[in-house]
């Protein structure tokens, strides 16, 4: 599982995506979570702006991505 450091309270999917190196760009992230290819703690989510805080586990392309 790789972790991601965030030094805010939290920090919107679609930034994360950006952040963590998943997405490119803010439309490529987009275009993911819209395409249900992100879950958020297990489960799929389709909301561009949901909130992430510490503790919780992103996955993608069968990469977990903890945030610390």
């Amino acid at each position: 599982m790789n972790e991601i450091e965030i030094s805010t309270d939290f920090i919107k999917l679609d930034a994360f995506l950006k952040w963590a190196s998943v997405a490119q760009s803010g439309a490529e992230a987009k275009m993911y979570i819209l395409d249900e290819m992100v879950k958020v703690n297990g489960e799929v989510c389709t909301q561009r702006g949901k909130k992430l805080y510490k503790g919780d586990v992103v996955e993608f392309d069968n990469e977990e991505y903890a945030i610390i």
